[in-house]
């Protein structure tokens, strides 16, 4: 499947982290308008694209946000602290640059790096890894023009592009936008259908799974779907039984992780699905790690809930990457599934 990729990449580098999310939602609604019967955006900011059908509710969601940072304080120097937004992992922090997306609407490039010492200067006994709380940006600005430009609470967010490498995809923040792709190409794909699908791009993933919440509790499915990322453990220093998943072997359909157990008739119906029509899958189990489907389940009296993930090497760095195959199969089982998402019983009793 050929994938277009000029969508993927202005979804990508879209700028966008929990409770800011517009930039991405700009990009996403004349999408889904153009493939729903009915768009509408909730109080919290979820994107909510309906496709009337007489048959069970299914909802289908990705995150909009991105982890990233939003401005603490600027000290006297007219170095800014962060408050983060998502989780990282500070090692591999150091030496990156952002954006400081200002209240006046103007993106100020600046470094990302810890407070310390440069490592000419450090003892060998000084040489410690770095903490989260630690990091600041350097706007290479006087602090008088520095507070004149930007506020306490302005996001700030990592400065990657995102590109074509090898047969795969690179970039910031497929997690979780290569999944709002995925969703929307799947809706574009899909034939006759007899279920009502509701489309969700949703806010606040990356703090918590608010958006998905409260968007279960007002859309009240038959059915959830999660689309995210996960582990693709295929590379140096992994032990093949922590690998979680592998790169260019398929999408990955859920079976644990620690926000959610999936449904498992509705695993078997997309195995199903999967199997026939050829579409390659691996089973995924995440020791630690949730999505919108842990959200979804708990909504009201809950419901059958499943993620679909897409293998992503890197995770949570400015460098995840995707191999351009598994997406192609994410896109097509998502599609088929909708046409028969009718067909599916999964009663526990």
């Amino acid at each position: 499947m050929d994938v277009n990729f000029d969508l993927l990449k202005r979804i990508a580098e879209a700028p966008g982290v929990p409770g800011r999310e517009d930039a991405v939602r700009a990009i996403v609604l004349p999408e889904l308008r153009a493939l729903a019967d009915e768009v509408r955006v909730d109080p919290p900011g979820n994107v909510i694209a309906t496709k009337h059908g007489g048959g069970p509710r299914v909802m289908v969601a990705a995150h909009m946000d991105e982890i990233g940072f939003m401005v603490r304080f600027i000290d006297d120097n007219g170095f800014i602290r962060l408050q983060n937004l998502g989780g990282f992992d500070p090692r591999v922090l150091s030496a990156q640059r952002v954006i400081v997306h200002t209240h006046r609407g103007d993106h100020l490039r600046g470094a990302l790096q810890p407070a310390s010492k440069p490592i000419h200067l450090l003892q060998p006994d000084e040489i410690k890894p770095p903490k989260l709380e630690d990091f600041y940006v350097d706007l290479g600005l006087p602090v008088d023009e520095a507070r004149a430009a930007v506020e306490v609470g302005d996001m700030v967010t990592l400065d990657r592009t995102c590109e074509r490498v090898g047969h795969t995809v690179m970039s910031k923040a497929l997690d979780d936008r290569l999944n709002l792709f995925i969703m929307i190409e799947a809706l574009r794909a899909m034939g006759a259908h007899e279920a009502e699908i509701v489309a969700v791009a949703t806010v606040q993933e990356e703090v918590g799974l608010r958006g998905a919440q409260t968007a279960a509790f007002g859309v009240d499915p038959d059915v959830g779907i999660a689309l995210d990322v996960t582990i693709a453990g295929d590379i140096p220093g992994m032990e093949a039984t922590s690998r979680v998943s592998k790169l260019g072997a398929g999408l990955a359909i859920k079976v644990f992780d620690s926000s959610h157990i999936p449904n498992y008739k509705l695993v078997r119906h997309f195995r199903d699905v999967a199997e026939q029509h050829g579409i390659p899958y691996q089973l995924e189990v995440l020791a630690r790690g949730g999505t919108d489907a842990g959200a979804m389940q708990r909504s009201r009296a809950g419901m059958p809930a499943i993620t679909i993930s897409l293998p992503t090497r890197y995770l949570h760095t400015v460098n995840e990457m995707a191999h351009v195959d598994d997406i192609g199969a994410a896109i097509t089982l998502l599609a088929r599934y909708f046409e028969v998402a009718h067909t599916g019983d999964y009663r526990l009793g």
